[in-house]
């Protein structure tokens, strides 16, 4: 069924559902320094969308109210080694370009967490995805399931490529799936208003604001 084939939820129409801290997961993608931190290998790329969007500091509020609000937070993190693609035929051109340049390599700087993000105890570190999907050949289902999450809030990078694609896979897997638009960036402003006017609201049950989501925690009694 097409994007254009059902009528979305108009703002203001509809209130958006609580997210019980008990069911719901925030799933941080790709919160790297090689992303992140000015001497990363993708930071000349990507820094002047960083720097438009703010994301930075849009994260360090959306990270500290889900965390005063007792919400469950999930890292999902790249991780490539030279044995990445041995049981690939067809690498991506992307792909082999990240190969040859060690991106967030396995044991290497670029592949830590940014320090100002850094996972705290009592947060879930998921496996490391390869490629955009951090669902596929990952612990990414089995740590929902263990934790009992039913939702999934997604940020982090990039809009178009790895958050988009855990959403998509959330949807397929029967989660309820909610996009932060101003909790993303992206290499292009294309491919991230792309990601933000079309992809969002096609595969996400919620598209909202950093706000909109925290005022909208409900914590466990």
């Amino acid at each position: 069924m097409g994007a254009s084939a059902v009528p979305l939820k108009q703002e203001g129409l509809a209130t958006m559902e609580p997210y019980a801290t008990g069911d719901t997961a925030l799933l941080l993608v790709d919160l790297l320094n090689d992303f992140l931190d000015e001497k990363g290998k993708l930071a000349q790329r990507i820094g002047p969308m960083l720097e438009k969007t703010d994301l930075i500091a849009h994260l360090t509020r959306l990270i500290g109210g889900a965390r005063a609000n007792g919400m469950k937070i999930f890292y999902v993190p790249h991780g490539l080694h030279e044995h990445s693609f041995d049981d690939v035929k067809h690498v991506h051109p992307r792909w082999q370009w990240a190969m040859e340049n060690k991106l967030f390599w396995k044991g290497e700087w670029g592949a830590d967490f940014f320090e100002t993000f850094a996972p705290r105890e009592g947060d879930v570190i998921i496996s490391r995805h390869r490629t955009f999907d951090s669902f596929v050949n990952t612990d990414m289902i089995q740590k929902l399931r263990e934790n009992n999450i039913e939702k999934v809030v997604l940020a982090g990078l990039t809009s178009h490529t790895c958050v988009e694609s855990a959403g998509r896979h959330a949807l397929e897997e029967g989660f309820h799936v909610t996009f932060l638009t101003d909790a993303v960036a992206e290499f292009t402003e294309q491919a991230h208003k792309a990601a933000l006017e079309l992809s969002y609201p096609t595969f996400g049950h919620e598209v909202t604001t950093i706000d909109k989501f925290l005022a909208a925690i409900k914590p466990a009694a």
